[in-house]
């Protein structure tokens, strides 16, 4: 099963959405912006990922500007940021079993179909 961690109000998100819907109807969306990730979920994101957790914050958002600019963050302050503010996420991600990959561009969601 796949699943799109998704953002509605973010127009790569709803592109990587399109070309999913486009390729299978076997996947689910989770709403991390309104059902917040708990921290050990979006741990396991970042494992899957291959990244270190300072690579999925969004770091032009005007609250990590306004919070964080100025902090060195360990990994776990990191995660509770993106847990209390989820639009710090980058996004979309999706996951295919233990592979997950930021879908910027959307085209990136294609790996998970060759």
């Amino acid at each position: 099963m796949i699943k799109i961690y998704h953002n509605s109000r973010c127009a790569k998100s709803r592109e990587t959405l399109k070309i999913l819907e486009e390729k299978t109807n076997n996947f689910e969306v989770v709403d991390y912006i309104n059902n917040p990730l708990l921290p050990s979920e979006l741990e396991q994101l970042i494992f899957n990922l291959g990244i270190d957790a300072d690579q999925l914050l969004r770091k032009n958002e005007a609250i990590y500007k306004e919070k964080f600019k100025d902090l060195e963050l360990d990994f776990e302050e990191i995660v509770l940021a993106m847990i209390e503010y989820p639009k710090l996420m980058e996004r979309p991600i999706v996951v295919k079993g233990n592979k997950a990959v930021i879908c910027r561009p959307p085209e990136n969601i294609l790996t998970f179909f060759k």
